[in-house]
């Protein structure tokens, strides 16, 4: 693969680099309308998803960082983005050109003070695989293997101007307004922010380790403090394939059904016993050992759930709550979904939505068991989040609903049902951490 041999730091250079990528697409519209007259609309439709797809991606893979982030989250939203836009932005899950040798060796002497052979047996200074934030290398000391993730260089400095070039489009796509408006992004950039902190993740990452190491086929590395700094992680080299690669060769049910039942128990336990949840479920954080087990990787992104948000957001579990109007309504008020300056169309029209929504969303919930292969489920979701996303009525009210902590619990739930779906999991025991609660 083609190495990067240095990456646009500067404002003006990142904003450029988007600006000559908004040209491009700008002339792949204009062949669009002249495509849709000599041929079938949806095929031309396809082919203009493919080229946008493509142009965008070959950007953000050069800016990388939190702007490559963006592209990651955006490949787990299969029910709202095209798929021609899922498929290329999920490269940016472990599959992005990485640096070239020489900065690598650059960013780990800034770091250390020395040069990898200094301080490893053997040092492999072409990368194992690269995505948004940083890149993998394969290292040797004493006969044990490490996995050594290097962090680009600048990408912590260029997050809020990152953020300052999207959030225009961002705050049109999602009809985010209202004085409230930067506390959702205040929220993405304190989370951008902490996954360039590998002294925080180093912690974090132990300390998951620890707290979830009991679970069945569920498996972590060893991290090590003394090869990792503010730019370097360092833990125990795991044999396996990533999620996404296990979940198209897969044949057998028994192994999706128990990776699958890891998978949940993982989450579910984090959710309702810690309290603090692993908020970046992409297949590039999962790696499917030959014993099939689950290996659980890179926790720079954990969303602290407190008490005043779970209460309500897991009351809406309940059908006896859900189908009770009061106190249906009183959590929506807790979550801030409904607001006192309400008008009586916005309650109206907001209660029908998120009943609708929770009706179906918690599904899986309401049973002892559940196949997450159904694509039935799927496809109801699918249809309703569309449904919504087309409803002028949502452009015409005001869309800034809900607490900051939703943005990032909502993606937690959605990423792991995607991954449940994608391994076609059955017959899955959904209270396994009540157990955990005595």
């Amino acid at each position: 693969m083609k190495t990067a041999k240095n990456i646009p730091l500067s404002k003006i250079h990142r904003a450029s680099k988007l600006v000559t990528t908004g040209a491009k697409v700008g002339v792949n519209y204009l062949k669009y309308f002249g495509d849709k007259l000599v041929n079938p609309e949806e095929e031309a439709k396809g082919r203009l998803n493919e080229n946008n797809a493509t142009d965008i991606y070959d950007s953000l893979k050069t800016l990388k960082g939190s702007a490559l982030k963006m592209a990651q989250m955006m490949s787990m939203e299969k029910n709202i983005m095209p798929k021609a836009f899922v498929e290329k932005f999920s490269l940016s899950q472990f599959s992005v050109p990485p640096l070239s040798a020489p900065l690598v060796l650059k960013t780990f002497k800034k770091s250390f003070g020395k040069f990898p052979d200094q301080i490893f047996d053997t040092f492999n200074s072409e990368a194992v695989n690269a995505a948004s934030i940083g890149q993998v290398h394969r290292a040797e000391k004493d006969g044990k293997m490490f996995a050594v993730k290097i962090q680009y260089p600048g990408v912590a400095h260029s997050i809020q101007s990152d953020l300052a070039i999207v959030k225009p489009i961002a705050m049109k796509m999602f009809n985010i307004k209202g004085e409230h408006s930067d506390l959702y992004f205040k929220e993405v950039e304190d989370k951008l922010i902490e996954e360039t902190n590998y002294v925080l993740e180093l912690e974090q990452s132990q300390t998951v380790e620890k707290a979830c190491n009991h679970i069945p086929y569920l498996k972590f590395p060893k991290y090590y403090p003394e090869y990792s700094s503010s730019q370097i992680l360092t833990m125990d080299w795991m044999t396996g394939i990533h999620l996404s690669e296990f979940t198209t060769i897969n044949t057998e049910e028994t192994s999706a059904t128990k990776i699958g039942q890891a998978l949940w128990d993982f989450y579910m336990y984090q959710l309702h016993v810690l309290k603090k949840v692993h908020a970046d479920p992409h297949p590039g954080n999962f790696l499917v050992s030959e014993e099939k087990e689950l290996i659980a990787l890179d926790f720079g992104c954990m969303k602290e759930i407190p008490d005043d948000f779970y209460n309500p957001y897991f009351e809406l579990f309940k059908m006896e709550v859900i189908n009770d109007p009061e106190n249906f309504k009183k959590n929506l008020v807790g979550l801030e979904v409904l607001k006192d300056d309400d008008t009586e169309e916005d309650l109206v029209f907001f209660t029908k939505m998120f009943y609708e929504v929770l009706e179906l969303f918690t599904a899986p919930f309401q049973h002892d068991t559940f196949d997450f292969s159904d694509e039935t489920f799927f496809d109801e979701i699918s249809s309703l989040g569309e449904r919504y996303m087309k409803d002028t009525n949502i452009r015409d009210l005001n869309g800034n609903r809900g607490s900051r902590h939703i943005i990032y619990m909502n993606r937690t739930f959605f990423g792991l049902f995607s991954l449940m779906f994608d391994l076609k999991a059955k017959n899955i025991k959904i209270r396994n951490y009540e157990k955990y609660l005595k």
